[in-house]
């Protein structure tokens, strides 16, 4: 399988439908209440790590705190500076692994929507993670979210492509679908999405690479880079893991 960046991956024709898109198939009363929750509790400055075109961001923003918005995809910041963010955000246009915004500076750190999941090896993850846990304050707070595997689902090797969204883009009817392969002596799924509709700059192809983590290994992650006190949620709800 070969591998690339998430800086790479999330070109232009993801970053211009991923609102329309998940608009859609994200409830905005689930992840994105849940981090502005959060931050609501532990105060700022927080740091996104992933934040894409806002969709999380400028929610959280709404709350008052110095926020930095950070990610690895110029394509994808494009799409949230034409949002005219509020001035108390600010944004960043680099890697998770080895940004440098001030040692001790932040309160909180949140990585939403599966975003330490595009880092695909034990030395990416662990770059990330010994970075991010440098920028915390002494008391500071990190938060991400992974998706639970499903052990039936991740054990089929190939899924073929089936329409996975349609959606409307600046008045035009379009049609995403997916199909997945994945290497389980990795754990890496690749997904590709193909693009079809009305509006013909959008038509096309792209594929990005995910891994896919257990609950224990996530613990070893963490304690390696120094954290303590871990908490897992099942879900955004905030349900004890058990």
């Amino acid at each position: 399988m070969t591998l690339m960046t998430y800086q790479i991956e999330y070109e232009r024709l993801v970053a211009r439908t991923y609102d329309s898109v998940y608009a859609i198939v994200r409830d905005p009363s689930g992840d994105s209440a849940f981090y502005q929750s959060m931050a609501k509790e532990t105060g700022g400055p927080l740091l996104e790590l992933g934040c894409g075109t806002g969709r999380i961001l400028l929610n959280t923003a709404k709350i008052g705190l110095e926020c930095v918005g950070l990610d690895a995809s110029s394509e994808m910041l494009d799409v949230l500076r034409e949002k005219n963010p509020p001035k108390n955000v600010a944004l960043v246009h680099e890697r998770i692994e080895d940004f440098e915004l001030g040692h001790g500076r932040f309160r909180l750190i949140t990585a939403p929507f599966r975003a330490m999941q595009h880092l695909l090896d034990p030395q990416s993850q662990l770059a990330a993670l010994n970075n991010i846990y440098r920028h915390l304050t002494p008391e500071g707070v990190f938060v991400f979210d992974v998706f639970d595997p499903n052990l039936a689902a991740i054990a089929i090797e190939e899924e073929p492509e089936v329409l996975d969204a349609t959606f409307e883009y600046q008045g035009d009817e379009m049609r995403r679908y997916v199909s997945v392969v994945r290497d389980l002596s990795t754990q890496i799924m690749a997904l590709t999405f193909r693009f079809e509709g009305e509006n013909a700059d959008l038509v096309g192809s792209t594929r990005f690479h995910m891994r896919w983590y257990y609950r224990y290994e996530i613990e070893h992650l963490l304690a390696r880079a120094g954290f303590s006190d871990v908490t897992f949620f099942r879900d955004f709800a905030r349900t004890p893991w058990s």
